[in-house]
């Protein structure tokens, strides 16, 4: 098996497999949990259920590494923005308080995340050494979109908003960095080997806004973990051929594509970084033919190369996980 930090440092050819969204909503043991547990955030501050979360897909299923069953928005929630989510709805934030938000200070930020540090420091004790434990941020970009609620639709967001407050959103994002880099640091120091920054709505962005509201705050952060000899992998989902200049720009040191890049495209623009992912979650729902012929399209690209297999996005609800046995079954022979 192959340790991802190792990977992501040393660069060495071999492979590395987990999934997105690995720990939860597809799983029936998970079910039974969130049965008796309704309120979401509260199940990510029992560190005790989400040590046990975080650890069922390991128990099924052969996977090099775990990640921390959270949300990236208990960020909002730690700097003081209430957060519920709703069924068939996802996420509600209150409406946000700038007075509020910059009155936050980093020891009561930390003091109500001590529950995930807690379960990371759980996990890291019951999971065997040789396999990496994955923590993980919301990019500011993408929980400055959930924060001040100006998502219009999953295509579209309310620019007009933005741009009208400009001094004001770059006090914000410099802010949700300083807090981010906090949290990064905690969950480190807990026992998380690896730290992945998503830019779920990246692709929002308009390719001359990218710069101000994508690249520069991952950078800030990737500069931030190298500084600290922090492995981190980036996912600037939906960005298409932005990917290119992304990289070029921010070097991670590793990067996730979406489903909608092609790996051999990746594998010629993609220079300087260990790439991870790619399978869109959708084949799961598939023939067992079907998604064994995608996933080989990834190992065959990628063969030769180090690489993470990984999905597209995170895992879906309705995933058999019977799917995920004989895909990762197929990824173990190939």
């Amino acid at each position: 098996m192959s340790n991802i930090k190792k990977i992501l440092i040393d660069k060495k050819i071999c492979k590395s497999v987990w999934f997105m969204r690995q720990a939860g909503r597809y799983l029936p043991e998970f079910k039974e949990i969130r049965k008796k547990n309704q309120d979401f955030i509260q199940l990510c501050l029992n560190s005790k259920l989400s040590s046990e979360i975080t650890l069922q897909p390991l128990k099924r299923f052969d996977l090099d590494s775990a990640i921390i069953f959270s949300d990236i928005l208990m960020v909002p929630y730690a700097l003081g923005q209430k957060v519920e989510f709703v069924k068939d709805q996802g996420p509600i934030l209150e409406d946000f308080n700038f007075k509020k938000f910059v009155n936050n200070d980093k020891t009561t930020f930390t003091q109500k995340l001590h529950p995930v540090y807690k379960a990371i420091e759980i996990t890291r004790k019951k999971l065997e050494r040789e396999k990496s434990l994955i923590s993980f941020v919301g990019a500011p970009w993408t929980l400055f979109i959930y924060m001040m609620g100006v998502k219009v639709n999953k295509k579209e967001v309310d620019l007009n908003r933005i741009t009208k407050k400009d001094s004001e959103v770059k006090l914000i994002l410099n802010k949700l960095h300083e807090y981010l880099c906090v949290h990064i640091e905690n969950q480190i120091n807990a026992g998380a080997d690896v730290v992945q920054v998503f830019d779920s709505w990246a692709g929002l962005l308009s390719p001359k806004d990218l710069p101000n509201y994508c690249y520069i705050p991952n950078l800030k952060i990737v500069e931030f973990c190298k500084k600290k000899k922090i492995p981190i992998i980036c996912f600037p989902r939906g960005i298409k051929d932005k990917y290119k200049e992304f990289n070029d720009v921010v070097k991670p040191d590793g990067l996730n594509i979406d489903y909608s890049i092609d790996p051999l495209w990746a594998i010629k623009n993609l220079k300087n970084t260990i790439i991870q992912g790619g399978l869109d979650p959708k084949n799961l729902l598939s023939s067992e033919q079907k998604m064994i012929q995608e996933a080989k399209k990834y190992l065959d690209a990628f063969r030769g190369l180090p690489y993470i297999f990984n999905l597209g996005h995170g895992m879906l609800p309705q995933t058999d996980p019977d799917q995920v046995k004989k895909l990762l079954k197929f990824f173990r022979e190939y």
